[in-house]
């Protein structure tokens, strides 16, 4: 069976953006109770997201209770629609849990994404092959798969149903693995446990370029060492690369989304274009924006390395 990409037949650069409720540059609710973009985040999406080729906004939940569109259409529609609509959207999920070991009854959020997916029209669908949350309650940060056979079952299984309910392709994401935040645990190498998960479920998928990394740092490579096998991958499934902020601390690898790309993650980015033959888009992921809505000196710096890196691989 052929692998459903989504539709976007140019190479394209774009940014994408995590949205937290109550911060800064997301959203924000004024003394009425209505919610909207905060002024940092819709100056923004004008000046600077409908600018680029392709765009992604990422989903978190508005509260605890049970899901209803209408809680989130006023910020959405101010924020999405402010967009030109050149620019190709998708959605970066944080609840579809996809390496959850505990079946359970998804159907009431799918037909919330779809709902999503309907509405402001994105052209696919996003997360981390990891635990977002556990028995109902979220993590502070996504924990990666059980590195075991048993894990590896009932992720493809996680994988195959969304695969099935969503009205667009799922793109299941390389998760990272942070020192003192994410437990590795099982006898896979993520490589090749990512590239099983992926190729038995018949996916497209994200290979995030810190991500990658974190997982070869915490298995003692260094230098050189970092780039290899990544024949490992499911490198002809990979149809985006996101790069976001990383940095070491002595043995430690920060995912730490504060802007500043690594050498190290260039590098990679090289190796990744030429050898993913069906790769449509490179995303900078989680910018820092200023009070004026503008990307921060260590963002800008990082944007304009990644655009020039690009350059010759875009139309």
């Amino acid at each position: 069976m052929t692998t459903r990409f989504p539709e976007l037949h140019r190479r394209s650069l774009g940014i994408g953006l995590d949205l937290p409720w109550g911060a800064p540059t997301g959203w924000a609710t004024d003394a009425s109770g209505q919610d909207s973009p905060s002024p940092a985040l819709a100056t923004f999406a004008e000046t600077t997201l409908s600018r680029q080729s392709h765009a992604f906004v990422s989903w978190q939940p508005r509260s605890r209770g049970v899901l209803n569109l209408a809680d989130y259409t006023p910020a959405w529609d101010a924020l999405l629609g402010s967009l030109a609509p050149s620019v190709t959207r998708a959605l970066h999920h944080t609840a579809l849990n996809l390496a959850h070991s505990k079946r359970y009854d998804r159907s009431a959020l799918l037909d919330f994404t779809n709902a999503l997916i309907e509405r402001y029209g994105f052209a696919w669908v996003n997360e981390d092959l990891g635990f977002w949350s556990l028995n109902g309650k979220p993590l502070p940060y996504p924990l990666p798969p059980l590195l075991t056979d048993d894990g590896l079952s009932v992720a493809v299984d996680n994988i195959c149903e969304c695969q099935e309910a969503l009205v667009v392709p799922l793109l299941v994401e390389f998760p990272g693995f942070s020192r003192d935040w994410s437990l590795v645990m099982g006898p896979w190498d993520a490589y090749d446990f990512f590239r099983e998960a992926v190729v038995r479920s018949n996916s497209p998928c994200t290979l995030d370029t810190g991500h990658l990394l974190s997982w070869r740092w915490g298995q003692g490579h260094r230098g050189q060492a970092l780039f290899d096998a990544l024949e490992r991958l499911p490198l002809d499934h990979c149809f985006e690369i996101h790069l976001s902020g990383a940095q070491t601390d002595g043995e430690r690898f920060l995912d730490a989304h504060h802007g500043a790309l690594m050498d190290e993650q260039f590098t990679l980015l090289a190796h990744l274009l030429r050898r993913c033959p069906n790769v449509r888009a490179v995303t900078f992921e989680d910018p820092v924006l200023t009070a004026d809505g503008q990307m921060n000196t260590v963002s800008a710096t990082s944007w304009a390395a990644l655009q020039e890196a690009v350059a010759e691989w875009l139309p």
